[in-house]
């Protein structure tokens, strides 16, 4: 589908990778409901990116809060095609601290927010989306989640997080599959190291030190290079079941 004929749902939009999706769809002529937690920036952002955005307060955990905000989303922009999952958590801590080991809320917490509620958006999603009125190709719509480069190389530190970036990875076929006879597609960015509010907060010896460890380009990504591959994924009717890495070649160190 083309960027101007999306109607898109996206879990995080208020901030960050999400953000900038957000702004590139509607830079693009297309319409997008935020969902979010954060009811100070959401509505603002909202109301910045015009009459063709709406925020919809979303704990992406909830399954009942999801799919109230997959409803709204479709009566607000007459449809939905798009649905991209940027509600994430770092989740970050070794399994074995230093004072003691890490208290097991941590990493439910994180597999919830960034595992289960990946999966709780695109199923009540897909349920919607699978009555669309299908393209001459017999596309309906196309989910896009985002994983992370530890889903393959986790650190230390990032049990948790590796954990979580790796089910949505292996979701992401089996979920292809299923979803091919009604014309929906998933697919899953694995994005590297990239520009966002906490590398901003990180003194600019650290942020240098980052950019220098990818390959090339040797800097952060940026997030309007996230946003253009979910244009070119939303466009490109073949991919579809696959991870793509967006990365510059990096590959983390242990640490």
């Amino acid at each position: 589908m083309k960027i101007s004929q999306v109607k898109a749902l996206v879990t995080g939009g208020a901030s960050g990778l999400g953000l900038s999706v957000a702004r590139h769809i509607v830079a693009g002529g297309g319409k997008v409901s935020l969902l979010d937690v954060n009811d100070t920036a959401g509505p603002a952002i909202a109301h910045e990116l015009g009459c063709d955005t709406c925020y919809i307060h979303t704990d992406v955990t909830s399954e009942a809060a999801v799919t109230r905000a997959v409803d709204e989303s479709v009566e607000a922009l007459g449809g939905i095609n798009l649905v991209m999952n940027c509600a994430g958590v770092i989740g970050s801590g070794r399994v074995l601290g230093r004072e003691a080991p890490m208290e097991l809320s941590v990493f439910t917490h994180t597999i919830m927010i960034n595992l289960v509620g990946s999966f709780n958006v695109a199923k009540a999603a897909a349920a919607r989306m699978q009555h669309n009125t299908p393209t001459a190709d017999g596309e309906r719509g196309v989910i896009i989640n985002t994983a992370s480069v530890a889903a393959y190389e986790g650190q230390i530190g990032q049990a948790a997080y590796a954990a979580s970036k790796g089910g949505i990875v292996g979701m992401t076929l089996p979920m292809a599959r299923e979803f091919a006879r009604i014309g929906i597609r998933v697919v899953t960015i694995a994005p590297g190291i990239f520009w966002t509010p906490m590398v901003d907060t990180m003194p600019e010896n650290v942020q240098q030190s980052l950019g220098a460890s990818i390959p090339f380009p040797a800097r952060l990504g940026k997030a309007e290079e996230f946003a253009s591959l979910v244009q070119h994924i939303a466009e490109n009717i073949y991919l579809n079941g696959t991870t793509i890495r967006l990365d510059g070649a990096v590959r983390l160190a242990p640490k």
